[in-house]
């Protein structure tokens, strides 16, 4: 058996990704019969194992063994040399998946780092086999990947599991529905056809949920607002939780025309760092707001909530100013994640 990593596939890898679609995908969307797997909250983690050491990677190619050393224990321990698996690094926190744990493993010096290994050990959770007994198995169709997978990973314990998967698209249906509650972001699409490569050749649906926030404030001039700046009530205030996707010209108008300037008092300052709607952002810029006087707005998120903001941008669906904004609170999906 050969133990040793393909060349072509000497880290970084190229990870295949997926395309965001807003329905459900139907029969002939992707070659070959479809498959659905839920989309793990995580770090995007490529495992090599080879005959004298583990390492792990991101989708960008920077090396993560060091942040999970309980991972690199259990792929020695349980996976053999030659093997590549793609995969979602995770961090269980009771029945819920914690984001916000696997940005402290990044930050955390060693002993620190020791700390939150012993009080919320990491999983991977493998959906892709890249190659086996040394040999580039890529182009092999999914479905015999799969295969591959649920063979190789049959006698896995923890923290190394198989992603479920399934072909019945009404079972996918329910985990739409049921799997947001762990804090999954909605599902992904592969056909039982396609080669691996690093391409958007699959596509990912998530479960966005539609609820009332608080619009105070806007990027761009109020007649015609490029994007939404909302709140909701944390610990007895109206906090900064999100910043909409860039509105259309006409949706940018038709809100322009129920907004108003703030009046003196608004609890909300001029300039807020990139960090304050996304405090994962990388971007450390300024931006500048226009204060508004409080506007109830339905809007959707996905289910990246990190206790205090949205991950991702949120979608504006409607003003709604015949609502009172003292009345907004905290949506129940949110309250037990705060």
């Amino acid at each position: 058996m050969d133990e040793a990593i393909p060349r072509a596939l000497q880290p970084p890898v190229a990870v295949a990704l997926a395309k965001l679609v807003k329905t459900f995908p139907g029969p002939g969307a992707l070659p070959g019969q479809l498959y659905a797997e839920p989309e793990w909250d995580g770090y995007r983690t490529v495992i090599q194992s080879d005959s004298t050491r583990v390492t792990l990677w991101s989708r960008q190619g920077k090396e993560l063994s060091g942040i999970f050393p309980d991972l690199c224990a259990a792929v020695r321990d349980q996976v053999p040399p030659g093997v590549v698996l793609d995969g979602e690094a995770v961090i269980w926190n009771g029945r819920r998946l914690d984001f916000e744990a696997l940005q402290r493993r990044m930050v955390s010096r060693k002993v620190a780092l020791d700390a939150l290994v012993h009080d919320l050990p990491a999983s991977f959770a493998a959906f892709d086999v890249l190659a086996v007994a040394g040999q580039d198995i890529r182009g092999v169709p999914f479905a015999s990947r799969r295969r591959l997978l649920d063979e190789l990973g049959r006698d896995w314990t923890a923290p190394l599991h198989v992603s479920p998967t399934t072909t019945d698209m009404e079972l996918a249906r329910t985990w739409l529905l049921d799997l947001p509650a762990t804090g999954m972001e909605g599902l992904v699409f592969m056909g039982g056809s396609q080669s691996y490569d690093g391409s958007r050749l699959w596509l990912k649906l998530k479960e966005k949920t539609t609820f009332d926030a608080v619009c105070a404030a806007v990027i761009g001039p109020i007649s015609q607002p490029q994007a939404i700046i909302a709140g909701l009530p944390l610990e007895g205030q109206l906090r900064i939780v999100g910043r909409s996707t860039v509105l259309s010209t006409r949706v940018g108008r038709e809100l322009g025309r129920q907004l108003s300037p703030a009046q003196p008092g608004h609890p909300w300052p001029e300039e807020i760092s990139e960090t304050s709607p996304n405090r994962f952002s990388k971007d450390k810029s300024q931006i500048r707001l226009t204060l508004i006087e409080p506007l109830v707005v339905e809007i959707s998120a996905d289910v990246a909530w990190t206790g205090k903001s949205f991950r991702h941008p949120i979608s504006l669906h409607r003003a709604r100013p015949e609502l009172d904004h003292s009345n907004v609170e905290l949506p129940p999906h949110l309250q037990n994640r705060y």
